[in-house]
């Protein structure tokens, strides 16, 4: 099965349901679906557009998007969708990096768009925008719409559907290629963990651009032909609430940052007795154990935390549904994967020790878009070497330990941020919290925590290390604290430790 099986037979079989919904506009079915993804792949077929060829997306949360994520498969064509929140500059490199031969855009972009030049993109051919583009030379969308008939292409499994670009946080991006298998069979491998039926109602606030958000929230309703309520932004909040008790929704998929503030709000009882969700989903980042429990308390909904990455179409591990679940786990690898835990030289580690955490599966990448090198050093045997540091208990449960690349190293001794943070989140005045490591000519590394406190909350320097004593090992208790009044993220809300490192070795 590839991408396109998936929009013929939701057609097909529930052509007349309603799948998506976006504000006050018209609801639209399956059926109708694709019949406008039809119209636009003929559309881009006369721009010529074609098999193999890439198209990019740099669109907010809309029907759109998805219209247009299909249209290039049914050409053959790749799709490359575009953080949001990236600069001209940044977005021209993906273009050139991708060899892109169309962008499709919309007014939201004028600001970053503005003086954008065709010749500055390599292959760029065409800008299409859904509306009217200032300052730069483009297709209307409704001037391409075609009704002539096109013969949709049959992708092979190991055909390329999408790129994606990587959040950039260690240099240039890189474009992990997944195929139309990779994409599939990770949909087809979560609907078994996580148990979705067509009578659930699902609703996208976080970006679609983003692997974890598309894979869940748009690829598994479309699979299982449920419907979707399409929210343009995060912000304000209360359009989501709103969403969700009018439009019924019963599976609420967010990032760790938005269960952290929910936690800590007073949830009103009508709220408690209308509540239509019965699942919330977690990913793109961890979850603190304590906000799960903080959550899970107030809403009476559980919440399932798992574990992916771009590189694994993205999902890789839940917690189960209707099982035992660890605290501080990410659960269960999801069926047809399999996860080891290795040493610096790919020896299997005994249970419970900590190490990289290495995935097998279909699901797993074909490698980086012409990057035979970087492809080679994290792909070997089948196998992809995730830079994330796990252990596995004798149940299979998989634990997030940190990333690789932020082990802090204090006199030769491994400190990894994420056990300081989980017990720096238990503070009832921390909202955020990020430790880094900082040059220290005596130590080599020193543990340096930056938090953010919740809205009239305060503590200090004293108290976060005396709150830390019980719970640490002196030497990963940080040597300093900052509280700063805002941390920086991504755009699907990931803290970039990088930046926060850069920041904090600065400093005098």
């Amino acid at each position: 099965m590839n991408l396109i099986d998936l929009l013929e037979k939701a057609a097909a079989n529930n052509g007349k349901k309603v799948f998506l919904i976006e504000n006050k506009k018209k609801p639209v079915t399956f059926g109708e679906t694709r019949k406008k993804v039809l119209e636009l792949a003929s559309g881009l077929l006369k721009l010529g557009v074609k098999k193999g060829d890439r198209v990019a997306l740099l669109l907010n949360n809309s029907p759109e998007f998805i219209y247009f994520y299909f249209a290039a498969q049914y050409l053959g064509a790749e799709i490359i969708p575009l953080n949001t929140f990236l600069r001209q500059e940044e977005i021209i490199y993906i273009l050139n990096d991708s060899n892109a031969v169309a962008l499709v855009t919309s007014s939201d972009f004028n600001q970053v768009m503005k003086d954008f030049s065709i010749s500055r993109a390599n292959s760029l051919k065409n800008i299409i925008s859904t509306d009217e583009l200032k300052d730069v030379k483009s297709i209307l969308c409704k001037d391409i719409l075609s009704n002539e008939t096109i013969t949709p292409a049959v992708p092979s499994d190991t055909d390329t559907a999408a790129i994606i670009y990587t959040s950039g946080t260690t240099g240039h991006p890189k474009g992990a290629m997944l195929t139309h298998k990779n994409l599939v069979s990770n949909v087809e491998q979560s609907i078994k963990a996580i148990n979705i039926k067509p009578s659930d109602r699902f609703i996208i606030f976080l970006p679609m651009f983003h692997a974890f958000s598309f894979t869940v929230c748009v690829l598994i309703p479309l699979y299982v032909n449920c419907r979707l309520t399409i929210i343009k932004s995060i912000q304000p909040f209360s359009n989501i609430l709103k969403a969700i008790m009018k439009d019924r929704i019963s599976i609420f998929v967010a990032i760790p940052q938005v269960y952290n503030v929910l936690s800590g709000k007073k949830i009103p009882r009508w709220l408690l007795w209308l509540n239509p969700i019965r699942l919330c989903i977690s990913g793109a980042a961890p979850l603190a154990g304590e906000v799960l429990k903080n959550f899970e308390m107030k809403l009476r909904v559980p919440l399932m935390e798992g574990y992916g990455l771009s590189e694994a179409s993205p999902v890789v591990s839940v917690n189960p549904f209707d099982k035992t679940r660890k605290a501080g786990s990410v659960g269960k690898p999801i069926p047809d994967v399999e996860v080891r835990i290795v040493d610096e030289e790919g020896r299997n580690l005994p249970q419970g020790s900590a190490g990289e955490i290495v995935i097998k599966g279909p699901n797993i990448m074909k490698g980086y878009f012409n990057r035979p090198s970087e492809t080679a050093e994290v792909l070997k045997d089948g196998w992809l070497f995730t830079g994330d540091i796990g252990r596995l208990d004798s149940d299979g449960y998989l634990f997030i330990m940190d990333r690789k690349k932020d082990l802090i190293l204090v006199n030769g001794m491994n400190l990894y941020p994420r056990e300081v943070e989980e017990v720096l989140y238990r503070h009832p005045a921390v909202a955020d919290a990020a430790v880094v490591p900082k040059k220290d000519h005596v130590h080599g590394e020193i543990p340096i925590g930056v938090i953010l406190l919740k809205e009239g909350a305060s503590a200090n320097e004293a108290e976060l290390k005396k709150f830390c004593k019980p719970h640490l090992a002196a030497f990963k208790i940080p040597h300093k604290f900052e509280f700063w009044k805002e941390i920086p993220r991504n755009g699907t809300g990931k803290i970039l430790k990088r930046e926060i490192k850069r920041i904090i070795n600065e400093q005098k």
